[in-house]
C-alpha cells in the first residue's frame, strides 16, 4: 500500500493555497461535474447539499494539514471510510470521485494549476482511496454498515434539549468521548452527529444530549417529533477524544452547552480508573435556565471525589454571572498544569483554544475534535 509519507507534500499545499480562497466554487464546480457525469451516484448524496459541500473542504483540508502524520491520516481516514459504508459508497466510486475533483480544483485554479499538480493530486488521491477501501472491506467482515438504534428514552430537559437513551441492535463499540451519526425515518439520507454522553455500558446503549436547532431537520425531528419505542439509524462511532490523550493527573475539562456531551463520558469512564484523575469542569450555558444535566453532573460528582464542577452563566446578570466558561477559569485562578479538553460550537472551541494558549498552555495539551460528520469526497 501506498504511504503519505511517499506523496510530494509541497506540492499539494501549493497547490491547495491556491484553490482554498475559492472553496465553495470549486465544491460547487466538483458536486456540478460528479452529477452530470454519474448521474447514479447522486441518490447517495441527501437532497439538500449545502452542508455536504462545508465538508467535503473540510475533510480535505484536515489531510493537506497533516500529511505528515502518516498514522493519524490513516486513522481520520479509516473512521470516514467505516462511516461511508452506511452511504452505500463501493470502491468503483473512487475513480470518478478523484477525476472531478482535480479538474474542479484545475478549474477553480483560474489558470495557476500546474502539469505536476494533477501528478501530485493523482497520488494523493489514489493513496486516501486505497487507505479507505482497504478500511471499509476489513470493516465489512466485522460490522453492519449502519445500526438500527430503538431509542428507550426520551426525556426534555429544557424546551429545546433532549436527552435520548438509544439501544442498537447489535454490539455497538465505540469508546468514551466519541460521537456518532443519527438519521431519522422523516428525513432519509440525511446524517447529523452527536456525541455519545456515556462511556460504554454492559446493556449496550447510548446516550445523546440533542439541542434543536432552528431549522435544524434531524435535531429538530430528534427533540420534538420522537419517542420512545421509535427506530433511529446509527452510523458507526467516530472520533479520537480520548483519556489516553492526557498524559498528566490533572485535567481541565471546558465545556459549552451540549458540548458537555463528550466530557462527561470521559469523567464516567475516568470513575472506574484505578488511578482517576483530579478533574475540573467548567460548563458554560448562557441562561442557568440552560443547565439541562445538573442532576447527572451531581451525581458523577459524588462518585468521583476529585471532580470539581464550576458553572458559568453568560447572558445573565448576577453574582458570578456573565461569564463564559473560560472567564470561569480565569476568575478561579486555574492556571491549567496539565491537560485541557474543549467541547462547544467551532466558535467556542476556537475562542477557548486561542485563550489557553494565551494563558500559556502549550497547544499539544489542548484536546479537541475534529468537526464531527467531516467526510471526504466519496458520499
Amino acid at each position: 500500500m501506498g504511504d503519505a509519507m511517499t506523496l510530494d507534500i509541497r506540492l499539494i499545499r501549493e497547490s491547495w493555497a491556491l484553490v482554498e480562497p475559492v472553496a465553495d466554487q470549486v465544491t460547487l464546480d466538483f458536486y456540478s461535474r460528479l452529477f452530470a457525469e454519474n448521474p447514479r451516484i447522486r441518490e447517495l448524496f441527501p437532497p439538500a447539499m449545502d452542508l455536504q459541500r462545508d465538508r467535503l473542504f473540510g475533510a480535505l483540508t484536515q489531510v493537506v494539514l497533516n500529511l505528515e502524520d502518516t498514522e493519524g491520516v490513516r486513522e481520520y481516514l479509516g473512521q470516514l471510510a467505516r462511516d461511508h459504508r452506511k452511504y452505500g459508497v463501493r470502491p468503483e466510486h473512487y475513480p470518478a470521485l478523484g477525476h472531478c475533483l482535480i479538474a474542479a480544483m484545475r478549474a477553480g485554479s483560474r489558470g495557476a494549476w500546474q502539469s505536476a499538480y494533477d501528478q501530485a493530486w493523482s497520488a494523493a488521491y489514489d493513496f486516501i482511496a486505497e487507505v479507505m477501501i482497504q478500511a471499509a472491506d476489513q470493516d465489512a467482515a466485522t460490522a453492519p454498515p449502519a445500526w438500527i438504534g430503538t431509542v428507550v428514552g426520551h426525556e426534555m430537559r429544557t424546551p429545546d434539549v433532549a436527552v435520548l437513551t438509544v439501544e442498537p441492535n447489535h454490539p455497538y463499540p465505540f469508546r468514551a468521548g466519541q460521537y456518532t451519526t443519527v438519521q431519522t425515518a422523516l428525513w432519509p439520507r440525511v446524517w447529523r452527529a452527536y456525541s455519545i454522553a456515556n462511556a460504554p455500558r454492559h446493556d449496550n446503549r447510548i446516550v445523546l444530549h440533542v439541542r434543536a436547532i432552528p431549522g435544524g431537520w434531524v435535531s429538530t425531528a430528534l427533540v420534538k417529533h420522537t419517542r420512545p419505542g421509535d427506530t433511529i439509524l446509527l452510523g458507526p462511532p467516530r472520533g479520537t477524544l480520548s483519556l489516553e490523550q492526557a498524559t498528566t493527573s490533572h485535567l481541565v475539562f471546558i465545556a459549552g452547552g451540549t458540548g458537555l456531551a463528550p466530557l462527561k463520558a470521559l469523567i464516567e469512564e475516568s470513575v472506574w480508573m484505578p488511578e482517576r484523575p483530579a478533574i475540573d469542569l467548567f460548563y458554560g450555558v448562557r441562561r442557568a435556565a440552560d443547565a439541562y444535566d445538573t442532576e447527572a453532573l451531581n451525581n458523577l460528582r459524588m462518585q468521583h471525589r476529585r471532580l470539581r464542577i464550576v458553572q458559568a452563566v453568560s447572558d445573565e446578570p448576577g453574582p458570578g454571572y456573565g461569564q463564559t466558561a473560560i472567564d470561569a477559569l480565569e476568575y478561579h485562578r486555574i492556571i491549567p498544569s496539565g491537560d485541557v479538553f474543549v467541547c462547544g460550537s467551532q466558535e467556542m472551541v476556537r475562542a477557548t483554544s486561542d485563550r489557553l494558549v494565551r494563558l500559556g498552555v502549550p497547544a499539544g495539551r489542548i484536546h479537541t475534535e475534529y468537526t464531527p460528520d467531516t467526510p471526504v469526497p466519496v458520499g
